[in-house]
């Protein structure tokens, strides 16, 4: 390795989770299985990707542990909170992604996984209803008390580091109010004053977190860390944030094959997208408001790839639908179609159909160890702010739309940028070009 800047990973990492649910017990599991050599970490980019160093005869090709100094599987311990008052052993058999011969030898591990009440307000989350909740007066109340679990689990568990992000439900949509959410000072007024309409819960989280030296990770399409206030936030803490939205099936495929119609210069008149989902983030994205904060950040992939001032000929005019249908009997295997109407040479009609069938908690555990990972890995190399390294494992990346910046959705430049990143905090050249 290198010399570089980065601090070592010295000691234990907690990783607090939000959420106890399907992706966070699968998350869980996978890791204790893993550690005991019964499993692999199949999916993970930092435990399987290789990345190319140097040019010419200094050429070689590495894992990233091999460039900077990850967290170890082994250093990492494990927090909750969640509505449900079950341990992480029975959330994930009543989860019921994992056959139970796959949960069964780390159940002793799992059981210590004790949910800590959560901070939760059921107007989010209209279909759930847990007593696991504590009792808030205020949200600046809500805060403290999130500041003071994390300051207590850290303790616990003599880690050296934390961080949280969220695996908890979609909540309702919270436009962007520029008057609240414009800057710190407003944002913390308006938690002192107990403004449940426009502070989400998990904005108090993605506070707490912050406030006690812990990088964010936004896994849902929530608005949280999505406003400029929670920035001047991370800048002042120095801290890293990442969102949103955990990119596991639909908009993988669509950030991935977009480029390819966009590459072959073929034109595009529509894409419907419709998804099937049973778990519990399928129920509570039942209720029209939750879904409007999935559709958001679904519908915005497609545009920053197929640009219609870039190709009028061929990107003017599409016809973009997203939908998510709650289908019980599906559980956690929820399945996606996408009918793509392309045309090409002298305007001719063409299809693409794609019907991915996909485990939804089997695609996201990857991204949570990859992305708490790395926004550990970027905390210790002094990176602060938004992580536009991490688009690649995100839905609807984060990025300053107050200054007109676009996201990068383009699967293949993510993976450009991801690269570079690990690159540069290696000590070495980020020696690739994002066209």
């Amino acid at each position: 390795m290198k010399q570089t800047n980065v601090k070592p990973a010295d000691g234990k990492l907690g990783i607090m989770i939000v959420g106890n649910g399907a992706v966070a017990t699968t998350f869980m599991t996978g890791v204790f299985m893993t550690r005991r050599g019964l499993a692999k970490p199949i999916g993970s980019m930092t435990q399987y990707d290789k990345i190319r160093v140097g040019r010419g005869a200094d050429k070689q090709y590495l894992h990233y542990s091999d460039i900077v100094p990850l967290a170890k599987l082994d250093d990492i311990v494990f927090g909750t909170w969640d509505v449900y008052p079950q341990n992480a052993y029975q959330a994930a058999m009543y989860a019921e992604v994992l056959k139970e011969k796959d949960i069964n030898p780390v159940k002793d591990e799992l059981e210590k996984v004790v949910p800590m009440k959560a901070a939760f307000d059921r107007n989010y989350a209209k279909r759930l209803d847990g007593d696991n909740v504590k009792d808030c007066k205020t949200r600046w109340d809500m805060v403290e008390q999130i500041r003071q679990d994390i300051r207590d689990f850290k303790q616990n568990n003599g880690c050296s580091r934390i961080v949280v992000i969220w695996a908890a439900s979609t909540e309702i949509y919270v436009p962007v109010d520029e008057t609240l959410h414009g800057t710190l000072a407003a944002l913390e007024a308006a938690m002192k004053a107990d403004d449940r309409e426009h502070i989400a819960p998990s904005m108090c989280y993605a506070y707490a977190a912050l406030t006690e030296g812990a990088p964010f990770i936004m896994g849902a399409p929530n608005t949280t860390v999505d406003i400029p206030a929670m920035w001047e936030l991370a800048e002042k803490t120095k801290m890293p944030i990442a969102g949103k939205d955990f990119k596991t099936g639909q908009t993988l495929v669509k950030s991935g094959f977009a480029p390819i119609i966009g590459t072959r210069c073929l034109g595009l008149s529509g894409w419907f997208s419709t998804n099937i989902l049973g778990n519990r983030d399928g129920l509570v994205l039942d209720e029209p408001a939750n879904f409007h904060t999935k559709e958001v950040s679904k519908l915005s992939t497609l545009e920053t790839i197929l640009k219609p001032e870039v190709q009028p000929d061929l990107y003017t005019d599409y016809y973009h639908k997203v939908r998510i249908n709650y289908y019980p009997p599906r559980n956690d295997n929820k399945e996606g179609w996408d009918n793509i109407d392309i045309f090409g040479w002298m305007g001719y009609p063409m299809q693409i159909k794609i019907n991915f069938l996909c485990r939804d908690s089997i695609l996201a555990a990857p991204l949570l160890l990859d992305l708490t990972l790395l926004s550990d890995l970027a905390a210790r190399a002094g990176r602060y702010g938004i992580q536009r390294f991490l688009s690649f494992f995100l839905k609807s990346p984060m990025h300053d739309y107050t200054k007109g910046e676009e996201a990068v959705n383009n699967l293949y430049q993510q993976y450009t940028m991801l690269k570079n990143a690990i690159r540069e905090m290696g000590g070495y050249e980020a020696d690739e070009e994002i066209d």
